[in-house]
């Protein structure tokens, strides 16, 4: 998921711009591939964004969790080998 830089004077905007043309945003952030803001008196309240960007976000995510924690399991001195792990997974011949 690559999305440009932030545009302020269009992806940040008024809640009740959603609320009064809720098609525009999403066309806005589908076309874009940005995230838009919606304020409240000028305070952030919440992020809307694209299902496709929000999917690739989520993996990101868990793929860096998943990298992190087997460096821990590294640094703690917990590894197998591949023939156990091949053996594990049944791709052992």
């Amino acid at each position: 998921m690559q999305s440009n830089g932030i545009k302020y004077s269009e992806d940040i905007v008024p809640i009740t711009d959603l609320k009064v043309n809720p098609g525009r945003i999403v066309k806005q952030v589908d076309k874009t591939s940005r995230p838009v803001l919606l304020t409240s008196r000028g305070r952030g309240v919440a992020i809307v964004q694209s299902l496709k960007n929000y999917e690739a976000q989520s993996e990101e995510q868990a793929f860096l969790r998943d990298v992190v924690r087997g460096l821990m399991d590294l640094e703690g001195g917990h590894e197998i080998s591949l023939k156990d792990v091949k053996k594990r997974l049944g791709l052992s011949k």
